[in-house]
């Protein structure tokens, strides 16, 4: 099993179980085991730096949600909302076999057209790109990492 695969962040304790040969994982959020996929890794992971390191309210997160772009119903994995209720940080994940391409940069993209953030994050679990979206600039802002919770408008 891949849990033992070492990602780019601290060390978190997972809740993880063997289900009729599937591999599980207690999500924080969602409060039940979901299936344990590389991807899934990833998003516990940030899940746990969200809340343990970033101290986002457990309330203010939101895993795995539908939304609708151009007809077209997708779902983003995770998204923030600042203690006003409005959507502020979307984080794609990918597996950590899968680059960070252009096109996972205009995937978040049309979700931020939608959920209108400001900050965004794309992580593959060893790799990770922060941005925050300035209004009026001509690119988003790179940061080398996402601020607290306390100082996201």
């Amino acid at each position: 099993m891949f849990v033992s695969l070492k990602l780019n962040f601290r060390t978190y304790n997972f809740n993880t179980k063997v289900e009729q040969g599937n591999a599980l994982i207690f999500d924080i959020i969602r409060k039940k085991y979901v299936r344990l996929t590389p991807e899934e890794w990833v998003r516990q992971h940030l899940l746990h730096y969200l809340i343990e390191d970033l101290n986002v309210p457990k309330g203010l997160i939101a895993v795995e949600r539908s939304l609708v772009f151009n007809g077209l119903t997708k779902r983003f994995d995770i998204c923030v909302s600042n203690r006003n209720g409005e959507m502020t940080l979307l984080i794609e994940c990918k597996a950590p076999q899968v680059k960070l391409s252009q096109q996972t940069l205009m995937q978040a993209g049309t979700y931020q057209k939608v959920l209108n953030v400001q900050l965004i994050a794309i992580s593959n679990g060893i790799n990770h790109i922060f941005m925050r979206l300035v209004k009026d600039a001509k690119a988003p802002e790179l940061l080398s990492e996402l601020p607290p919770f306390e100082e996201w408008s």
